[in-house]
């Protein structure tokens, strides 16, 4: 029996998050083709035959000056310390920078790459990217073809990780999709809602607070906040006559419901508070992007 913590690190937008849904077979991280979607570490338990590997997401990698962007890129670099393996994921269309500028960081665990999205591409784009790689041979322990749709390689995928894992007790009971707890996911399938529903730039001003999430029998009544930063960006959240925050409850209560296998009630407020994205105090307490 072995258990342990894997890291998924990589670019924005690299397929990080649904890589993670991949394996778990289960969505329970938010996925979004917009850059920067992730903002919090989610954890995802997934048993392979006798073995326990614990899956982290964590927020892309970029460069940025914004005081959420650096949390963010602090928190990613953090859990690279935090594990006993780390999947360096990339885009079989990326060029080899990224990984390059990962190297720097000089991670302190073995890493394996995952060239993701290979469903997108054909044989000989593949091989010339793995033989793009090989000159890095030395500093990874294997790199293996992904795609999150065809689920490709998973077994082989999982085979490699588990090699790197030591022999431990399961840290979670092996029934668990995620210790994460429900508010978090909550939040991340209304925060995903808000990116599918608004412009490129809006998403970006907002997040979300669950200030309740109760359990009745057939019934979970979830109250929660959508901060954003301008009276502007208030108005374009509810749209007029109410149809956005609409249309943003009706897709997260789907969402939400999926996972939860039970019926939703959804209650969204939309709150002002200026600069949010820059008050470290409001971002630690509030969001937990001190993690």
């Amino acid at each position: 029996m072995k258990s342990g913590f894997v890291s998924i690190i990589g670019r924005t937008n690299a397929g990080k998050s649904a890589l993670v849904n991949s394996l778990l077979e289960e969505k329970i991280t938010l996925v979004s083709h917009k850059q920067n979607a992730t903002r919090r570490k989610i954890k995802a338990i997934v048993m392979h035959e006798k073995d326990q590997i614990i899956f982290i997401d964590t927020p892309g990698l970029h460069k940025s000056s914004a005081t959420l962007n650096q949390m963010l890129v602090e928190s990613a670099i953090k859990a690279m310390g935090d594990c006993d393996l780390i999947l360096f994921v990339a885009s079989v269309f990326d060029d080899l920078k990224n990984y390059e500028e990962f190297l720097t960081l000089k991670p302190k665990v073995p890493h394996i790459i995952v060239l993701n999205k290979v469903d997108l591409t054909d044989n000989a784009t593949l091989l010339k990217k793995l033989n793009d790689y090989a000159k890095f041979s030395d500093h990874f322990k294997a790199i293996i073809p992904y795609s999150c749709k065809k689920k490709t390689y998973k077994k082989l995928l999982l085979d490699e990780i588990v090699k790197y894992l030591d022999e431990h007790e399961y840290f979670y009971d092996p029934d668990f999709l995620t210790p994460s707890s429900q508010k978090e996911l909550y939040r991340d399938f209304i925060l995903e809602s808000i990116y599918e529903n608004l412009s490129e730039e809006l998403p970006y001003s907002s997040e979300v607070i669950v200030t309740k999430a109760k359990e009745k029998s057939n019934l979970i009544i979830i109250d929660a906040q959508i901060i954003t930063d301008t009276h502007s960006h208030k108005a374009m959240l509810i749209g007029k006559d109410g149809i956005t925050i609409k249309r943003i409850g009706k897709d997260a209560r789907k969402k939400i419901s999926q996972l939860a296998q039970n019926k939703i009630l959804l209650n969204l407020y939309v709150i002002v508070k200026k600069n949010w994205q820059k008050d470290e105090d409001f971002l630690k307490k509030n969001l937990n992007y001190e993690e």
